[in-house]
């Protein structure tokens, strides 16, 4: 089974932000500890995103070759 990220600490942070605006705060401020884990997530999280386009990528590239279109045109004619 893969190996589910724990995306506590960015929602943490998001509603963080939502109060910050809705009372108007000009600033936040977060504890090291959560800035640790909330910056420990966002790697995670950007290391699956890569891990997952690679693993695209090389499906991708060994792809059985696409079938080739052959298009015959034989200049027609009118018929009545």
């Amino acid at each position: 089974m893969i190996d589910q990220i724990n995306t506590n600490p960015i929602n943490q942070f998001i509603q963080l932000i939502r109060t910050a605006e809705l009372t108007q705060q000009r600033e936040v401020k977060i504890p090291i500890q959560q800035a640790r884990l909330l910056n420990l997530t966002l790697l995670e999280v950007m290391n699956k995103l890569n891990q997952d386009y690679e693993s695209l990528f090389n499906k991708l590239q060994h792809a059985a070759e696409p079938a080739s279109i052959t298009v015959a045109m034989d200049g027609g004619g009118f018929e009545e």
